[in-house]
C-alpha cells in the first residue's frame, strides 16, 4: 500500500482481528517491539545519552522490520518513535542530536516505542530504576504494573470502558499515587493508533470520553501511567520533538524550510508520529513552528510533573479475540522488587486481580517468506 493509500483509509471498514493475516501482522510487530524494547532497556545504564538510545531504538526497529516481507509493497517500521522519559518527565521525550543529557544513578526511566506491520500498530512501554526501587518509587512502579495486571483481565468483549478507568484508579489509590492526568488508551486499526474509542485513565472536568462497550476483534493499546504527586502535568513546549501530521489539514506555508519540512513529512510519514531528529534537523526545527501554527501537524507534547515527584509507566497491545484476550507486547515485571509498604486492599479491586489469566500454548507468528 503506498502513502496516499494508507492514509485514505477508511477505519470503520479496516480488517480487523477475525482475520488470521491480521493477527499474524500484530504478533509480528509486536515481536519487533518487545525485542526493540528489551535491546535499549539493557542499554540504559548511568552515562547512557537518552538521545543515543532513541536513535538505536529507532534504527533497530527499521532494520528489524526490514527483514519482513521483503518483495511485497507493504508498509512497515516506526509506528511511535522510541522515547526515553526520565524521573518527572512523562513521556514523548525524544531528543534531537545535540541533546547531551545522561542516564544517572537513581534516574526512573520510561522506554515507549511502537512498530508497525502493514499499519496494524503494536506499542509498548517499560519502566526500569537504576537503583534499589523503594518508598516512593516502589510506590509508584507498584501503581503502575497493578493497574496492567487489572486492565487486561478487564479487556473482554462486553467490559464498558468505564469499568478499566475506575480499576486503574483503584491501582493508584492503594499505593498512594494518582494517575497522571490527560493520559488516553486508544484503540488502534490499520494505520490509525489513536481511533476516537478511547479509555481514559484520570476523570476530570476538561476531559471526559463517551462510554463504550468492547467489541471481539478489536485491538487497544494500553497506556498506564501513574504519578506519586497531583496527577497534574505540564507541557514542557520547548521540548516537544514528536508530531504526526494532521491529514485534514492544508496551507500554503511562506517559508522554505516549512515547505521542505512538510514535503518531507508527506513522503516519510504521512500516518504515524515522527521525531524531528529522523529529518534534517536544522531545516525542520525552522520549519516546525509554521506547521504548528496552522495545524499542519499535532504536537505530542511532553509532560512533566513538579521536580521530585515520580512518573512511572507500562504500555501493552491487547488483542481482543473470541477466544481470549491476548497480549502481545510487555515485558515481565517482578513486582516482588519493589520494596513498598503499601498493598491492595480494595475489595473490588482484589477480586479483579484474582481472575485467571487464560494460559495458552505458545503458537509462533507465521513465518513469513518473501511475498
Amino acid at each position: 500500500m503506498s502513502s496516499d493509500e494508507s492514509s485514505t483509509v477508511d477505519e470503520d471498514k479496516s480488517p480487523d482481528c477475525s482475520s488470521p493475516e491480521v493477527v499474524t501482522k500484530y504478533q509480528l510487530a509486536a515481536g519487533i517491539a518487545n525485542k526493540v524494547l528489551e535491546a535499549v532497556i539493557s542499554r540504559c545504564v548511568p552515562g547512557a545519552l537518552l538521545v543515543d538510545l532513541c536513535d538505536f531504538g529507532d534504527r533497530m526497529i527499521e532494520q528489524e522490520a526490514s527483514t519482513l516481507y521483503k518483495k511485497g509493497k507493504i508498509e512497515k517500521g516506526i509506528a511511535f518513535p522510541t522515547c526515553i522519559s526520565v524521573n518527572e518527565i512523562a513521556g514523548h521525550y525524544s531528543p534531537l542530536s545535540e541533546d547531551r543529557t545522561k542516564l544517572k544513578p537513581g534516574d526512573l526511566v520510561k522506554v515507549d516505542l511502537g512498530v508497525h506491520i502493514h499499519g496494524f500498530v503494536s506499542t509498548v512501554a517499560h519502566t526500569v530504576y537504576l537503583g534499589e526501587p523503594t518508598g516512593r518509587v516502589a510506590d509508584v512502579m507498584a501503581a503502575a504494573w497493578t493497574a496492567v495486571e487489572a486492565a487486561i483481565r478487564l479487556m473482554k468483549p462486553g467490559t464498558k470502558n468505564t469499568e478499566v478507568t475506575k480499576a486503574i484508579n483503584a491501582a493508584a489509590e492503594a499505593y498512594n499515587c494518582k494517575c497522571l492526568e490527560g493520559v488516553l488508551s486508544h484503540e488502534t486499526r490499520q494505520f490509525v493508533i489513536d481511533h476516537e474509542n478511547c479509555i481514559i485513565g484520570q476523570v476530570d472536568a476538561e476531559q471526559k470520553v463517551e462510554e463504550f462497550e468492547f467489541e471481539p476483534n478489536r485491538a487497544f493499546s494500553m497506556d498506564l501511567v501513574m504519578s506519586t504527586g497531583d496527577g497534574k502535568a505540564s507541557d514542557r513546549e520547548n521540548m516537544c520533538t514528536v508530531f504526526k501530521r494532521s491529514l485534514d489539514n492544508h496551507y500554503n506555508l511562506k517559508m522554505k524550510a516549512s515547505r521542505f519540512l512538510l514535503a518531507q513529512i508527506n513522503k516519510r510519514y504521512p500516518t504515524f508520529p515522527f521525531t524531528l531528529r529522523a529529518i534534517e534537523t536544522q531545516r525542520a526545527k525552522l520549519g516546525i513552528a509554521e506547521c504548528r501554527n496552522h495545524d499542519l501537524v499535532q504536537p505530542y507534547p511532553v509532560l512533566s510533573v513538579k521536580k521530585g515527584d515520580m512518573v512511572a509507566q507500562f504500555k501493552f497491545t491487547c488483542l481482543l479475540l473470541p477466544t481470549g484476550t491476548l497480549k502481545i507486547t510487555g515485558l515481565p515485571f517482578d513486582m516482588s522488587k519493589l520494596k513498598t509498604e503499601h498493598k491492595v486492599e480494595n475489595e473490588e479491586l482484589l477480586k479483579i486481580l484474582a481472575i485467571p489469566l487464560k494460559k495458552k500454548k505458545k503458537k509462533n507468528a507465521a513465518k513469513v517468506v518473501d511475498e
